[in-house]
């Protein structure tokens, strides 16, 4: 069950007050299938209705409107899958990385501070009603690693030492998989007839 006045809150307390909230968060134990349909469900569900709304009823805007059913269809589906797994496996390989920088990390912990870090893209992912707003979701995906670097430590128990190694090298696998990802979903949907304008 999706508590509301919770949801707000602790989302609030992510993107303002990100220091805060992994002292809080980093001792919290999580019930990984209620956190991810009470917190994570509900903010993947903001770029994923927005581009749905976007892509296939908006257009790309006056000079080049571009909208269709089957376009806003497929960007939804990739906003919605490619959350999902973008959180799944940026969190699979920051966990497989861990033995590597002296330190351990649950999965679920993991999946904890992946999810965390990505709320203000999430949030801004209502920007893709207007698809040539999309460009400010790439600044809060900025902002989205920022909060993830800084909760590398309080999560990861990482030392000072190595956490900017860990960090960098977690970034470059969680990219690759990222492009991995949107590229195999987008030739599944392209296959399926649901990637043409």
């Amino acid at each position: 069950m999706i508590n509301i006045e919770y949801l707000i809150d602790r989302v609030k307390l992510v993107t303002v007050q990100p220091k805060e909230a992994w002292t809080k968060i980093s001792d919290e134990q999580i019930d990984l299938k209620d956190f991810l349909l009470s917190y994570v469900l509900p903010l993947v569900l903001i770029p994923t209705i927005a581009s749905f709304i976007g892509y296939g009823l908006i257009g790309l805007g006056s000079y080049f409107k571009v909208a269709s059913f089957s376009w806003g269809l497929h960007q939804a589906i990739l906003a919605f899958l490619g959350a999902f797994l973008g959180v799944f496996l940026s969190a699979f390989c920051i966990h497989k990385l861990a033995p590597a920088f002296d330190t351990q990390i649950s999965f679920a912990n993991a999946i904890k501070l992946v999810a965390y870090s990505y709320t203000p893209i999430w949030l801004a992912g209502v920007f893709y009603i207007l698809p040539s707003l999309t460009i400010l979701a790439l600044l809060a995906g900025i902002y989205s690693l920022y909060i993830l670097y800084i909760g590398f430590v309080p999560i990861t128990k990482v030392s000072e030492e190595k956490k900017t190694s860990y960090f960098i090298v977690s970034l470059i696998l969680v990219i690759g998989m990222s492009v991995l990802v949107s590229f195999v979903i987008g030739a599944v949907l392209l296959s399926a007839g649901l990637s043409t304008y």
